[in-house]
This record gives structure tokens, sequence and C-alpha cells, in this order.
């Protein structure tokens, strides 16, 4: 499989940039997890760390589903991989397989965009208990952006370590 990965915008409205910008960083992220089986996958970055391409994929969509599912569109459901709300749980993907994880992400991705599209503006907001107070749409998807990018970080060291394969 071979993903494709749209460029960001260069000139656009606000919400068409940051837009294009989350989903540049989703294909990133599936990019860097082309062409590898479920144990190159699940290969752990160094001891004690339980961090994994596939745990990333994990995080993400825990992430994703938290933000935009429980936050903005104010949902009831639970988490994807804990009950008690610790993202790191996610990144042990030691039992898990790339069908489980990619599924998963891509279902919360495309609630995602769903939520996103349909919201009236990026001045949208919901209840973000950790952060004590109410958060616009706009700051979920910068926030988003920011977490890809910190972990399309980890993951071009990740994907080095697996078969030296760097860039994209």
């Amino acid at each position: 499989m071979t993903t494709e990965r749209p460029a960001p915008p260069l000139t656009g409205g606000e919400r068409e940039m940051l837009r294009g910008f989350l989903d540049h960083h989703r294909a990133t992220l599936a990019m860097k997890c082309d062409g590898l089986g479920d144990e190159d996958l699940r290969r752990r970055s160094m001891p004690p760390s339980t961090l994994s391409l596939l745990g990333l994929v994990r995080h993400m969509a825990e992430v994703e589903r938290v933000w935009f599912r429980l936050v903005i569109d104010k949902q009831d459901v639970g988490r994807v991989w804990t009950d008690d709300g610790d993202f790191q749980v996610a990144y042990d993907a030691s039992a898990s397989t790339r069908a489980e994880a990619f599924d998963a992400w891509q279902a919360e991705v495309a609630h995602a965009r769903r939520i996103e599209e349909s919201a009236p503006s990026l001045d949208v907001t919901g209840f973000h208990a950790r952060m004590g107070g109410e958060v616009s749409l706009r700051l979920v998807m910068l926030h988003l952006i920011h977490e890809y990018a910190r972990h399309n970080g980890h993951a071009d060291f990740l994907r080095e370590g697996i078969d030296g394969t760097v860039g994209f």
C-alpha cells in the first residue's frame, strides 16, 4: 500500500489551511507505516518505552476521538483503549495488528472530518476537563496538527530504525 499525501495549501482561508495541514500530517503518519507488517509496526523504540509505529497509530486514534467526538461533538462515547484517560495505554501495541489499529484510526479520522465539516465555524466550542474550560474547534485543529507533527518526528526515527527508510 502506498499512501497518497496531499500537500498542504499554500494559500487559502483559515479553515482550508488548518484542514489541509491536518490531512497532510495524518497522511504522513500513514506513509511512515507503508510497506511494513505487524511485527515491524510493533517494534519498540527502546526499553522501557512501548512506543512503536503501531502504538502511534493507536495513540492518534485515541487523540482524534477525544478531541473531536468527546470534546467538540459532546458525544457520550468511551475511549478506544483506555477508560481512565491515560493516552499512554494506546502506545502498547504488543498484541495489536495493523488491521485493528488502522481500522480504529481511520474510523476516528472519518468522524473527525464529519464533525469539523459540519461545524458552522471554527469558533464552535466544547468543554475540555483537563484544560478546565471551553476550547474552540480552531484550538482543536491546531492542537491536532501539533500532535501529529510531534509524533511524525518520532515516526521518522522509528521507521529509520526498522529498515533505514528516511524522509518522504
